[in-house]
């Protein structure tokens, strides 16, 4: 094949990719449109505190969000305020300018786009054609990736820590820690999924006294703490106070060690309280410890696929729509498993196992109301993540026939 053939067959096959990747984001966001009750989903209060800060209302008063429940939607809202820290508001406002289904439907289209571009980005890493040809397969079945189905379906913004978490992971890899630093404290946009990522993070710098990226963490947290002070002075303590409230309401639901310490415990405070405890401090030094005995051996990749999944165990509070993040460390498992295996075989067993269960948790959520299968994911992603580590290098066909 000449040069100019190759350059116009890749040229198409982008072509092609780009229309089948945007033909499916379309008919997702179109069916989730039609069939969801977004009046009452996240996507609901995401967009209802743009459109609050656009109308000179704020979702932290209590007047002003009962108020916007009550013009805008649903009548009773499921809290007494947004549950979320205020500066994520100056992300959302622009949703504001549209309607609520518009909104939705955008947002649902955003949302994919983040997804392929960073799974794109992933496999480029690996500058192999073998590897670019999984795009769309990945693609599709991250779709029906239980958290990923359900984070397009009710709204959530998991895609805006994605995009903050993959921006870190490449300024990490050029070695420039303040930008990764900075990048990644806005993972605190959504508590539940940054604080325990920032912590192993923030501590395994401090030991290898990487202090460039503490600069940055610390420099991102006083930001966006200057961005809420402007918009309430008051905002830390209102968002800590619902935050515990919502905690304590939704014990015993969620897969994290603190739901089964609460389950194991029978309710009893004192127990589930040193059980949970205990257990977090476990999984949090084991991690940091591996990383600090390691960190030479393993890449800012493989780093963040401990991390991410180890930060949603000991974390606080959990819901299977923020496992949005093993997005990096699911392209890594794929990618490793092409790379040393040099077949597509074991991607497929694994994306497979993945989505059934991912799928099979996320109908127990929905029909129980508890969210505790899905610890399952985590595991086979950790699993997987060990098996693809310690899998052997297959020899190259033209090395084999030598050595014949």
């Amino acid at each position: 094949m000449s040069i100019e053939t190759s350059k116009t067959f890749k040229i198409l096959s982008s072509v092609i990719a780009l229309i089948l990747l945007a033909s499916m984001f379309h008919w997702r966001a179109s069916q989730n449109y039609k069939n969801a009750d977004y009046y009452n989903s996240n996507f609901f209060v995401f967009w209802l505190s743009g459109k609050l800060m656009l109308d000179g209302e704020s979702p932290y008063n209590p007047e002003d969000w009962s108020n916007g429940h009550e013009k805008y939607g649903t009548i009773t809202p499921k809290e007494p305020t947004f549950l979320y820290p205020l500066p994520l508001v100056l992300f959302l406002t622009p949703l504001g300018f549209l309607s609520l289904g518009q909104a939705y439907y955008v947002w649902q289209i955003i949302s994919q786009v983040i997804i392929g571009f960073v799974v794109y980005s992933l496999l480029s890493r690996w500058k192999s054609s073998a590897h670019s040809r999984l795009l769309i397969p990945i693609v599709v079945f991250l779709l029906y990736f239980g958290p990923i189905y359900l984070t397009l379906q009710i709204g959530s913004i998991g895609a805006i820590s994605l995009l903050f978490l993959f921006g870190g992971l490449n300024f990490l890899d050029r070695k420039n820690l303040f930008i990764a630093g900075l990048l990644l404290s806005f993972t605190m946009l959504k508590p539940s999924q940054g604080v325990m990522i920032l912590f192993l993070l923030g501590t395994f710098f401090l030991l290898t006294k990487q202090w460039k990226f503490i600069y940055g963490m610390i420099v991102g947290g006083i930001l966006l703490l200057i961005l809420g002070i402007a918009l309430n002075p008051n905002w830390v303590s209102i968002f800590i106070n619902s935050s515990q409230a919502a905690f304590d309401r939704r014990l015993g639901v969620q897969s994290n060690v603190w739901s089964f310490s609460y389950l194991a415990c029978n309710g009893n405070s004192t127990c589930y309280s040193i059980l949970g405890a205990s257990g977090m401090l476990i999984l949090l030094v084991a991690t940091i410890y591996y990383l600090w005995r390691n960190h030479s051996k393993i890449s800012n990749w493989e780093m963040l696929n401990l991390i991410i999944p180890i930060s949603f165990v000991a974390t606080l509070y959990l819901w299977a729509y923020d496992q949005i993040l093993y997005i990096l460390p699911i392209v890594w498992i794929i990618g490793t498993f092409v790379e040393k295996s040099r077949s597509y075989i074991f991607p497929i067993i694994f994306l497979v196992i993945l989505d059934l269960y991912s799928l099979f948790a996320l109908l127990q959520q929905a029909t129980t109301s508890h969210d505790l299968w899905s610890l399952g994911t985590t595991i086979l992603v950790l699993l997987f993540c060990f098996i693809a580590y310690k899998m052997k290098q297959k020899p190259a066909i033209d090395k084999l026939a030598s050595s014949a």
